[in-house]
């Protein structure tokens, strides 16, 4: 099972990556007005964007205005339409499927497999999520950069990349690694896996019951064995034995009385 830093790192990476997303697909910015050749208008800036174009002069407040219909807007616009709102989706599904099987979390118990499997499906998503932000954010980069070095347009319709772009850029790169971290480490094969003995809390079990001492029964006398004692045995020592005998006081006594 992948360590619970890992998964946590995983989790803050698609945490900003989806936050990024939701901001890329709301902000107005991207496509900025290019103040360049003739075009020294620097007064007010012109912003598009996905939803709305909007107007900024200098010391005034910005004005925006909602696309009229959907029809009127280019190719890589329509698209990036539906490829954002489809990231922002796929990626707060995955987060909220990384939850259930995170190892600080409960809601699988005792089943490792199943929460390897659930964060595999949840690092897909992220990943999903990544190249449906990657997909429009690019696109529409390659068409600005495109229409701006062609030479058939006037200056006044060049655009330069906005800010939108920048963050669409680098919030698929927090969702590409969070999505590698989920699938990466929860990848491994069943034999290299340590097998974890759990124990369940809710599992009911019993408490050993000790049985009574039942009284020794006295032996019967066939029950008895009776051992011979083994006698000693004597030992002969090669070395001879001299015992020196001398008399004692008492026996001196005596036969001087005697005497």
């Amino acid at each position: 099972m992948a360590s619970s830093a890992l998964e946590i790192v995983a989790l803050l990476l698609s945490l900003i990556g989806l936050i990024g997303a939701a901001a890329c697909t709301g902000m107005p910015m991207w496509r900025v007005t290019a103040f360049i050749g003739e075009n020294i208008i620097v007064m007010e800036t012109r912003y598009e964007g996905l939803w709305m174009n909007c107007f900024r002069q200098a010391n005034i407040r910005m004005q925006c205005k909602v696309y009229d219909s959907l029809l009127a807007l280019s190719p890589d616009l329509q698209a990036a339409r539906g490829l954002m709102c489809s990231a922002v989706a796929l990626g707060g599904i995955g987060v909220l499927i990384s939850l259930i099987g995170m190892q600080c979390t409960a809601c699988i118990v005792n089943n490792d497999r199943a929460k390897r499997l659930v964060l595999i499906i949840a690092g897909c998503l992220i990943l999903m999520a990544c190249l449906c932000v990657l997909i429009p954010v690019s696109w529409t980069g390659h068409v600005i950069i495109r229409d701006f070095y062609n030479p058939l347009l006037i200056d006044a319709q060049r655009r330069e990349l906005g800010e939108a772009l920048y963050i669409g850029w680098v919030t698929s790169a927090f969702l590409f690694a969070g999505g590698c971290i989920f699938i990466c480490c929860n990848m491994q094969s069943e034999d290299e896996r340590p097998e974890k003995y759990m124990y369940s809390k809710n599992s009911s079990y019993s408490a050993y019951t000790p049985q009574p001492l039942q009284p020794m029964q006295p032996l019967q006398p066939q029950q008895l064995v009776l051992i011979p004692r083994p006698e000693p045995q004597q030992y002969l020592s090669r070395q001879p034995s001299i015992v020196y005998s001398y008399p004692s006081r008492r026996c001196r006594l005596s036969t001087m009385l005697r005497t």
